[in-house]
């Protein structure tokens, strides 16, 4: 049997070389970036998660070490736009002191700026195990608000004039931690509503004092409490808008329609285009089902799942297990849905509990959220979703659904061995391959 490591480091490697035969030229890299339209609609940037850090120290020296260099090889005339993940503690620190305008000054002396935070995981996200504390403290938590206030602190004083920012967040809670406990599911819908109200407040108060307009972008993804487009417009009809608004209402002194509304400002969905992959659901579909729902997008996270088809043969099941084996590891869930010859879905909460099961399974297809290199769509027996983000990088296109895109392949330090190239070269590899997309959609 061929080892699967050797298949996917020769494929990788052919990969990278036709990468670079059709990578952009710097003409048209300055066209197009980092506003990359030539009428400068959309912004395209990539969230630093990918760097271990939690301290505000260790953030900004990553932030000296990647910045400058990738900014020079994308988009040396134009400015340049930064992703920014803050753990509780990085936020904390980066509002003490001076900080927060000495972090001001070095942007723009960088010709830089942020216009996105990642505000998911509230804690540690790297070289320990994360899985499903990645959710905690959930929006029923306080500490979640607070976290978040202090978000909405640093990006009103660091989104420029003329662009509205966005806070990603998990989809309120973990669903397997309620799937016993059916009325303290209530209660955490019913919390995170009142939670998310006062994040709100706050921004709305910003919006009138500054003009800024900030909005939390809720992340579906399986198993979360809310993990697909159905349970988001339900989220939305039967939870947020009338708890959420109703408080709003009162808070403000202003009509229930009114707080509806800005709710659906300041609320918005971060489409991470790996997690509705795994989802199966088509990028069109969601796109028209949450605009009939008056559901805005915030922020398109531009990420690839795994996806295999699973053949009826014994042993080419078994090498399907051999090759998905370096990607079941132990810092982060990474979640399997399988589709039915019946079209019937079926979830497994972690790829390390799906592979035992998968000689005996009745899938035609898998798919696992693994946040694999985007610029690869092929490799060997495994494939990955990457149709999905052609797909969406034409949508947005037509219809203008949302003009901020974040790349986020956050799983680099936990890629097999035989995947893995310098940080550098795999970040500016994973822009070229966006910009060539989008140029060419």
């Amino acid at each position: 049997m061929v080892n699967a490591r050797g298949q996917i480091s020769d494929f990788f490697k052919k990969s990278g070389s036709l990468q670079r035969k059709h990578s952009l030229t710097p003409n048209k890299v300055l066209i197009y970036h980092m506003k990359i339209t030539k009428n400068n609609n959309f912004h395209l940037t990539y969230c630093t998660n990918i760097h271990p850090g939690e301290s505000w120290g260790e953030v900004f020296a990553n932030l000296e070490k990647y910045i400058p260099e990738l900014k020079s090889r994308l988009s040396p005339q134009r400015p340049f736009g930064i992703g920014l993940r803050l753990a509780d503690t990085a936020a904390k620190e980066l509002l003490a002191g001076n900080n927060l305008a000495d972090f001001q000054t070095w942007l723009s002396q960088k010709d830089l700026y942020v216009f996105t935070l990642n505000g998911f995981p509230y804690g540690g996200f790297h070289r320990q195990i994360v899985k499903d504390q990645v959710y905690a403290p959930d929006w029923s938590n306080q500490e979640r608000v607070e976290y978040t206030l202090n978000l909405t602190k640093i990006l009103a004083a660091l989104l420029p004039e003329g662009l509205d920012g966005g806070i990603s967040t998990l989809p309120l809670s973990y669903k397997p931690w309620w799937l016993e406990a059916e009325e303290k599911k209530d209660i955490v819908f019913k919390s995170s509503c009142l939670n998310i109200a006062a994040v709100v407040a706050e921004m709305i108060r910003i919006h009138q004092a500054t003009g800024k307009l900030l909005h939390i972008d809720l992340e579906p993804e399986p198993d979360g409490l809310i993990e697909n487009t159905a349970e988001v417009i339900d989220f939305y009809q039967n939870w947020l808008l009338p708890i959420a608004g109703n408080y709003l209402g009162e808070k403000l002194q202003i009509e229930q329609s009114l707080a509806e509304s800005k709710l659906l400002d300041h609320v918005r969905i971060c489409y991470d285009t790996c997690h509705f992959s795994v989802e199966y659901e088509q990028p069109e579909s969601v796109f028209g089902r949450l605009q009939s729902a008056g559901i805005k997008i915030g922020k398109m996270q531009i990420s690839a799942a795994i996806q295999v088809n699973i053949p009826s043969e014994l042993e080419q099941r078994s090498l399907i297990v051999e090759r998905l084996q370096p990607f079941a590891e132990s810092t982060y869930l990474h979640q399997v849905i399988e589709r039915r010859n019946d079209g019937t879905l079926y979830h497994y909460p972690d790829l390390i509990n799906a592979l035992p099961q998968l000689e005996q399974s009745l899938a035609e297809e898998w798919r696992t959220h693994f946040h694999v290199p985007i610029f690869i769509r092929d490799y060997e027996i495994l494939q990955s979703t990457q149709d999905d983000i052609v797909a969406i990088l034409q949508l947005l296109q037509q219809n203008n659904a949302c003009p901020y895109l974040e790349i986020e392949t956050y799983t680099w330090d936990v890629l097999p061995s035989a995947m893995k190239i310098d940080m550098l070269t795999s970040i500016q590899r994973e822009y070229e391959w966006v910009l060539n997309n989008f140029a060419g959609s």
